[in-house]
Parts: C-alpha cells; sequence; structure tokens
C-alpha cells in the first residue's frame, strides 16, 4: 500500500511543476513575448531543455526575462528531483496487483493535471493570479520597451499600465494629443488584443499599450504614470 500512498506526493510534485511553468509563461509574455513562445520558453527552461541560439539572445537581451528563466531553472532542478524521487519510491515500494497498476495511474495522473492547468477555469484563473500578483509587485515594471527603432527618435515600444497609473478609466482622446507626437497601435488586455483601438476607448489597469511615436516623448510622458 505504501507504493500507491506515495502517489499522492507525486501527483502534487506534478500539479505544482505544471503551475510554475505557466506562471512563468505569464511572467515572460508580460514582457512582451508572444504567448505560444512564452510557453516554449518557460517548458524549456524549467525542464533544462535548452534553448536556440535566437531564443537566447531574446532572453539574454532582457533583464527581466533573465531573472525569469533564472527562477525558472532553478525551480525545475528541485521539481524534477521531487518528480523523479517519488516517482521512483511509489514504482518501488509497489507489490503484486499493485505495480501494474501505479505506473498508468501516474500517465493518467498526469494527463489530468494537464488538462486541469491549461483547458480549465482553474487554469485561467490561476493565470489571472500570477498576472495581478507581479503587477502588484512591480516586478514587470510600469516601463517602456523599445520593440523597434524605425527612424532616429521614433519607434514602436510598449507601455504596461499598473494600478498607480494616472491613465486609468481615461479614454485614448485625453491621453493621445497632436503634441505628444505618438498614437496607440493596439492594446493588449489579457488574453485579447485590440488593434488600432478607438479614442474612445478607456485605459484599464494591467492594459499593455503597444505605441508609435517620439520615444522620448513616449517615456517622458509614461514614467509619470506612477507618480
Amino acid at each position: 500500500m505504501i507504493g500507491i500512498y506515495l502517489l499522492v506526493p507525486t501527483l502534487l510534485s506534478i500539479l505544482l511543476s505544471f503551475l510554475i511553468v505557466r506562471a512563468g509563461a505569464i511572467a515572460l509574455m508580460m514582457t512582451g513575448v508572444e504567448r505560444q513562445r512564452a510557453n516554449f520558453q518557460a517548458l524549456s527552461a524549467f525542464s533544462r531543455a535548452g534553448f536556440t541560439t535566437r531564443e537566447a539572445e531574446m532572453v539574454v537581451n532582457n533583464p527581466r526575462r533573465r531573472q525569469i528563466i533564472s527562477w525558472l531553472i532553478v525551480l525545475g532542478n528541485a521539481g524534477l528531483v521531487a518528480v523523479i524521487v517519488t516517482a521512483t519510491s511509489s514504482i518501488a515500494t509497489s507489490r503484486g496487483y499493485q505495480l501494474p497498476v501505479t505506473i498508468p495511474v501516474i500517465l493518467f495522473g498526469i494527463f489530468v493535471l494537464y488538462l486541469l492547468v491549461n483547458r480549465t477555469g482553474f487554469g485561467r484563473k490561476w493565470e489571472s493570479f500570477i498576472e495581478n500578483r507581479l503587477i502588484k509587485s512591480r516586478f514587470i515594471e510600469d516601463v517602456t520597451e523599445d520593440l523597434l527603432d524605425l527612424v532616429e527618435g521614433y519607434g514602436i515600444t510598449r507601455v504596461i499600465i499598473d494600478k498607480d497609473s494616472i491613465f486609468i478609466s481615461k479614454s485614448l482622446s485625453e491621453t493621445i494629443m497632436p503634441k505628444n507626437e505618438f498614437c496607440i497601435v493596439g492594446i493588449q488586455r489579457g488574453r485579447n488584443w485590440i488593434s488600432l483601438p478607438d479614442s474612445q476607448e478607456t485605459i484599464h489597469k494591467g492594459d499593455r499599450l503597444v505605441i508609435y511615436g517620439n520615444l522620448n516623448g513616449i517615456k517622458q510622458i509614461f514614467e509619470k504614470t506612477g507618480d
């Protein structure tokens, strides 16, 4: 019976691993990484599978992403050890009829936990919780990140709106004026993307604004967000 009892810590270790990978992916997405790429990077770091050269450059060139990946690697080492030890102990201590039952139960449990974290309301609530915690902790700072320089002084940048932003509940028409020399290309709001938003669109807490314009002007305006 000991082998059967050890299935519980095995499955709990696997569930925790899934949650850590999802949290890492959300954190990477909040630094501007596309969802599928963020999922791949988080899983690769946690499992220590490694990256391609291009993927590695994307992480190394951003201090926040480096920190996220570093934590995923550290937690991945501990998580994989915990899963291996508990799973091996469960199988090794199984006797008689328990042995042919233990392995299928572990595999089935992994499948169920994967669906729980990635395909259910529980997974979405976990993502929202992590995103809100990161915003409140200011780990993903309310600063701008240059995405593409087009001509001297101008480019595309991303701004994250946190709970202290002076722009929350204001419409774009109140925020964007000709003298500011910039326009909002799109808004990432949770899982939704609003392309070329209307001037009456209201800015919400947690919005990620993708803006084209004078980079120095954008930074001067939005760095006052938390004042």
